[in-house]
């Protein structure tokens, strides 16, 4: 193991996580590195241990983390050589093989991010230290242009960078595995040699690690060296920069001149005028070597491209741990960025170290989140009941530097992205706009319900509706619709449930409610009306009301409970029924925090309503066939007693029979 710091006067006293550490790591076929975040920046407790000592993944992260005090790790992200394509990760130089979401369960985190090692590397760039990086000739990197990454290391990485609104954008790539190219005789008979084994040479095979190996043994077959002495690559590289072995001298002289072919194939592919960077833990072996190597000749050359590769400037990264630095830049922009998990959690913590006013302007922020992000300063004041200087210094008490930068870190904090805003359907609208109008809207209701559930009302509600010994849901119109969906639902949970959508029938059964009964009374506009007297009498029965409805409505005021669904359903937005479906996303948060709660056998209740159902089908198939011998029987006697004189029935009977 080993241990160090990546750490520069500057962060080495920024504040701490107010969540806790994060667990970066580095996973390579071979080695894999661990580390903390404890604050943007500030990385340490760096250790490496070997794969093949732990049979999975998990088990070397549980192993670091006891060797780490078992510090509270809530996000962590990994970078891993190998492709990331959804939940499976199967690496391919090594044989672990997990489930990320499994792992994450398992490690008890909030957080786990999988990605690929280049991706990693190639968001560290723009996060290095101009001493962290040597050039290798050409000009000046442009600002704001593509910058691309090449890295030999047990594999051949290649990733890129592109520049967008402020931001980077990290290309994934298996560019390693593109066909090899020679760039002149001896790596054409190099490749011919490769031909004997493989019908397939990527890049890959050769300009890595292992290819290191693969070139000494065929430049020794070209050299007539029928029995080449067996070396590693760690030893042919030793023994070329000692200067004493031909062999492993020209070995790693077309190693180089490979690499420069590769690299400005990346270059011109991408156009990295932002320059191109050489990674991986090959090349840095190389020392001063590389320089004076053929690696920069060969990357020009690119005839007629000459000049203009000649501008690109190329780096070797000498960082100790460039992964951690990009795969912790990663991290911070899934979780909103800044110091901590998204920001409303920062509010959470930190609300009791505000001033009262301060404290006004958190409690606005927690309950409204959305609607803070839209509302001008003044409108925030005022609601808060404070001053709009106070609004403006609890943002910089937030390390904003004004209300428009809190905004977009709260965007960021509760979607995770920039929002979905509301946008207004227009006559005359395309098909297209009003489809992705009418998506976006909904999907920015949705969120808002989500933004603005209490924690501790919807607990309560979920638990009396657990007890409850009969449900009952009252609705109208569309909101009726919505009540006889909800009767479904937690009658298959196997509660007593029922809907009703006429007043005078939600009246009668409201009076024979009990104590131990629940009503769930259902209304976009909260307004009692047809409403108020089933209300009444509920409530005189003793029965628990809970109200689906706008958190200040006359339902709200008038019911035990309330979860709020605040949407106003003008005609004028031309978008109807969206109240409709924040309604059904509350009754299907209800019904799967009932089934939890009660730890209710869901699946075998489906089943025995299903045996239920079997059961009565094979009694009515019983009966009919009973019924047909009878009919048959009863034919046969009448044919019998008539001899064969023809029997001539009514359609109503010849329809009864059938």
């Amino acid at each position: 193991m080993s241990s160090s710091t990546i750490m520069n006067a500057s962060e080495s006293s920024a504040t701490s996580y107010l969540d806790g550490p994060r667990l970066l790591a580095d996973v390579g076929g071979t080695n894999a590195r661990f580390a903390l975040e404890r604050a943007p920046g500030q990385i340490d407790t760096i250790q490496t241990l070997r794969c093949a000592d732990y049979a999975e993944f998990a088990l070397a992260v549980e192993a670091y983390l006891t060797a780490s005090g078992r510090p509270p790790v809530r996000h962590a992200a990994i970078a891993i050589a190998n492709p990331v394509q959804g939940d499976d990760i199967k690496m391919t130089n090594h044989d672990w093989e997990f489930s990320i979401e499994t792992t994450r369960r398992r490690l008890n985190l909030d957080t786990l991010l999988v990605v690929n090692d280049f991706t990693a590397l190639s968001m560290s760039l723009p996060h290095l230290e101009q001493s962290h990086c040597v050039q290798i000739g050409g000009g000046r990197a442009l600002s704001g242009s593509v910058v691309g990454l090449v890295g030999a290391g047990t594999g051949l990485g290649v990733g890129g960078l592109i520049p967008t609104e402020g931001r980077w954008i990290a290309l994934g790539s298996e560019g390693g595995h593109v066909t090899f190219a020679p760039g002149d005789a001896r790596e054409a008979a190099v490749l011919a040699f490769c031909w004997r084994t493989y019908s397939h040479v990527s890049a890959e095979r050769l300009v890595s690690g292992p290819g290191i190996e693969m070139i000494y043994q065929a430049l020794a077959d070209l050299k007539g060296i029928a029995k080449p002495e067996p070396l590693h690559t760690a030893q042919i590289v030793e023994r070329a920069m000692q200067g004493d072995d031909p062999l492993c001298m020209e070995v790693v002289e077309c190693f180089c001149a490979m690499l420069g072919t590769v690299a400005a194939d990346v270059a011109v592919t991408l156009g990295t005028l932002g320059g191109l960077y050489i990674g991986g833990g090959v090349v840095p072996r190389l020392g001063e070597y590389f320089a004076r190597s053929p690696f920069r000749a060969r990357f020009e050359s690119k005839g007629r491209f000459g000049s203009y590769m000649a501008k690109i400037p190329t780096f070797v990264i000498t960082a100790p741990y460039p992964a951690f630095v990009g795969v912790a830049a990663i991290l911070a922009e899934h979780l909103g960025g800044g110091n901590a998990v998204p920001i409303l959690e920062r509010i959470r913590k930190a609300r009791d170290q505000f001033s009262p006013a301060e404290q006004k302007v958190a409690g606005l922020i927690l309950a409204h989140p959305r609607a803070v992000m839209s509302e001008p300063i003044s409108e925030i004041a005022r609601r808060a009941d404070v001053s709009q200087p106070t609004v403006i210094r609890f943002c910089r008490t937030m390390g904003c530097q004004g209300l428009a930068d809190f905004k977009l870190k709260l965007a960021s904090g509760v979607t995770g992205t920039v929002p979905v805003t509301h946008s207004q359907v227009h006559v005359g609208d395309s098909s297209l706009d009003v489809g992705v109008k009418v998506v976006d809207n909904t999907i920015s209701a949705m969120m808002e319900v989500r933004d603005n559930l209490n924690a501790d009302t919807l607990s309560r509600v979920i638990e009396v509706l657990s007890q409850a010994s009969r449900i009952e849901f009252y609705g109208f119109g569309s909101c009726g619709l919505v009540a006889e969906d909800a009767q479904q639902k937690f009658f298959r949970l196997g509660i007593p449930s029922s809907a009703y959508t006429d007043p005078q029938l939600q009246e009668v059964s409201a009076a024979m409610l009990k104590s131990s009964d629940v009503v769930v009374v259902i209304s976009n506009s909260g307004r009692l009306r047809h409403l108020a007297p089933a209300v009444e009498v509920a409530v005189h029965s003793g029965a628990t009301i809970i109200a689906l409805a706008p958190s200040n409505s006359q339902l709200a005021k008038r019911a035990h409970y309330t979860l709020a669904v605040e949407h106003d359903e003008s005609s004028m937005m031309h978008i109807p029924m969206v109240s409709r479906i924040l309604l059904l996303l509350l009754i299907d948060v209800l019904a799967v925090g009932v089934s939890l709660n009660r730890s209710s056998p869901f699946a075998e209740l489906q089943r025995q309503a299903k045996r239920g159902i079997l059961t009565h089908i094979a009694s009515l198939h019983a009966e009919s066939a009973s019924d047909k011998m009878t009919a048959e029987d009863g034919s046969k006697a009448e044919r019998s007693a008539h001899g064969d004189q023809e029997v001539t029935l009514s359609p109503n009977v010849i329809s009864h029979i059938k």
